[in-house]
């Protein structure tokens, strides 16, 4: 179990990145899509990158965890 969250989130956390990354740019070059807006906040790169990071910590948890655990 501990092998597919740290999968799973590792892909999340590089999807996020790769998003946040091509907002950016696309943001640079002049595509006026910064912020999607919804009803509430609106999606912005940094929301991906914020998802990216919660999903690297997710992996890196669980390794740990699953490390831990086979040591035991």
């Amino acid at each position: 179990m501990e092998k597919s969250i740290l999968t799973v989130s590792y892909w999340l956390g590089v999807l996020c990145t790769v998003l946040a990354v091509a907002m950016r740019v696309l943001n640079m070059l002049g595509v006026s899509f910064y912020e999607v807006m919804t009803r509430g906040n609106p999606i912005a790169f940094r929301t991906f990158l914020n998802g990216a990071m919660l999903f690297f910590l997710a992996a890196i948890a669980s390794a740990a965890y699953s490390w831990h655990k086979s040591r035991t």
